[in-house]
């Protein structure tokens, strides 16, 4: 194979590599977004709207990094999974245990996830993406 060959193959690997983690933050999105509706909290109250928006800014992202990856949409989804471990504490929901641990676990997968994929990106395909 001549190395320009090898090289889009090397670009095509890195590319598809990085894309399981975007469909897995995908479907965690998802599921924020339907949570509260099966019974995994009220639809209506803060636990509720805080996985709507969560879900949406991961939902949004995942499409993007699946579109264009890039490192930077991984550090959104990394916030936003860290946000999903705390928001319970900070908005005052703990006392609803479904949606409280409901949040915690998706953010330590959605955080888990795209630090993982974030850590996939080389040098060399950061400057080049």
């Amino acid at each position: 194979m001549t190395e320009s060959k090898l090289n889009t193959v090397g670009r095509w690997q890195d590319r598809t590599m990085g894309r399981w983690q975007d469909w897995f933050n995908l479907v965690l999105a998802s599921w924020l977004i339907l949570a509260p509706f099966v019974a995994f909290g009220a639809s209506g109250d803060v636990a509720a709207w805080n996985s709507y928006a969560c879900g949406a800014i991961v939902a949004i992202f995942a499409i993007a990094a699946l579109v264009r990856p890039q490192v930077w949409e991984e550090w959104v989804n990394i916030v936003v999974g860290l946000w999903l471990i705390v928001a319970p504490f900070a908005l005052g929901f703990t006392d609803q245990a479904v949606p409280m641990w409901n949040q915690i676990v998706v953010g330590l997968l959605i955080g888990a996830d795209a630090s993982w994929a974030a850590l996939q990106y080389s040098p060399r395909r950061m400057h080049h993406a």
